[in-house]
């Protein structure tokens, strides 16, 4: 068996398909944000402008959240010391829980190390614990998800995206008095189009069902304190599991699930996820904990965040590039060919200085490949005009379609 030209040819297929991916060598430069310094293809480091960070309000930077983070270093340490059940538990994740929980409106939360472990281990675990429970998910569901609902070994219903009639059909289908469990996202990254929620909560009522949703790109974004959509909407009430980020909006890492307490409860008892993985460090936890005090009491972040995403959707369009429709926080750009929108960020980065990693499968279905941009309040209007500018002129170069109005 010759292991090394199996691998070989897996890498291959990859190159093949034009959707290799090649990871960028940069550093952020502290409080300068979306200012970079890229290490990759020259001598020594040049400067770079990062268009796709999900650090989306640049909370990563806020003078507070780094403040609180060598306060905790110095105080307590780097590390954990361990799992939550064996050394790691500290004060910094205990109260974290507390402002998460009431973040949402919950009576408890509970931290994980990432917004995909959160996932994985939570719908796996409640999935399990329910008898013959039946999960309904929503097709663009992330694969966190997925392998959470993969993971928990249950039957599954897939309902085509944000299609409220279908999902009742498949609801309908099934006997009323199994366990039922509605998965979905409030925002979707890749497109920026949101979930209509107060109609799939109807569903839940009606047919006795759980709900949970993935507020990973709206947490911090939305709300009047930053409870994501389902704050916004007026429906975190109506949804039994809210599970969110703490590496996006608030700029830090780890991730969450905010429910009843006795929910809780049992994802803390019987999670492997969460039981068995060193926690996060104590200097995490402080950080993300200033961040999310400051973004519950402030929306100078939110409104500048939105105010660049709004005047970047109307000059891609304005110039004819191929922008998609999004509702949300999220700049997708189309391009539909992985080949080309690897070039497309490969020159922005070597001529431009311009930094946005192409979307390609799986991530997005074939054909669908993409530039996604994220402005955020640090974005300035010059900036974004000279992207639009730099795009425009690299469209005509390869000799793309712009739709420029008549």
């Amino acid at each position: 068996m010759n292991y090394d030209h199996i691998f070989d040819q897996a890498i291959d297929r990859l190159h093949a398909e034009g959707r290799y991916r090649v990871f960028i060598d940069i550093l952020r430069n502290k409080g300068a944000y979306p200012n970079a310094r890229c290490f990759a293809g020259h001598n020594g480091p040049k400067p770079i402008t990062v268009w796709c960070s999900n650090d989306y309000l640049a909370m990563g930077q806020h003078p507070k959240v780094i403040a609180a983070m060598e306060e905790a270093l110095h105080d307590v340490g780097a590390g954990s010391g361990g799992t939550r059940n064996i050394g790691g538990n500290t004060h910094y994740h205990i109260e974290l829980e507390a402002e998460l929980a009431d973040l949402h409106g919950k009576e408890a939360a509970l931290l994980f190390t990432s917004g995909y472990v959160s996932n994985d281990a939570t719908l796996s675990t409640i999935a399990k614990l329910l008898p013959g429970c039946v999960i309904f998910s929503d097709e663009l569901n992330h694969a966190s998800m997925i392998a959470g609902i993969r993971n928990s070994g249950c039957e599954k219903r897939i309902w085509r995206h944000n299609d409220v009639a279908h999902l009742e059909e498949l609801l309908a289908a099934e006997d009323r008095d199994c366990p039922k469990l509605i998965a979905f996202e409030s925002v979707y990254s890749m497109d920026g189009d949101v979930a209509p929620i107060h109609a799939i909560c109807d569903l839940a009522e009606k047919y006795n069902a759980l709900t949970y949703i993935d507020e990973v790109h709206a947490v911090g974004m939305y709300g009047a304190r930053g409870g994501g959509i389902s704050e916004r909407d007026e429906a975190a009430h109506r949804i039994d599991l809210i599970e969110g980020t703490l590496g996006k909006a608030f700029g830090v890492m780890g991730g969450y699930v905010a429910a009843s307490r006795k929910i809780i409860d049992c994802i803390r008892s019987y999670a492997p996820g969460f039981i068995f993985t060193t926690s996060l460090s104590p200097v995490l936890v402080a950080g993300v904990l200033a961040s999310v005090r400051h973004l519950k009491a402030s929306s100078v972040e939110r409104d500048g965040q939105q105010a660049a995403a709004a005047y970047l959707k109307k000059a891609f369009a304005d110039a004819g590039l191929p922008v998609m429709q999004s509702t949300t926080h999220i700049v997708p750009l189309m391009v539909g060919d992985p080949v080309r929108a690897k070039k497309i960020s490969d020159i922005l980065l070597a001529e431009y200085g311009v930094y946005v990693q192409p979307i390609n499968f799986p991530t997005v279905p074939r054909g669908t490949e993409r530039l996604r941009f994220t402005p955020g309040p640090s974005h300035t209007v010059e900036m974004m005009d000279e992207l639009t500018a730099a795009l425009v002129e690299i469209w005509e170069r390869m000799e793309l379609e712009l739709r420029r109005a008549a």
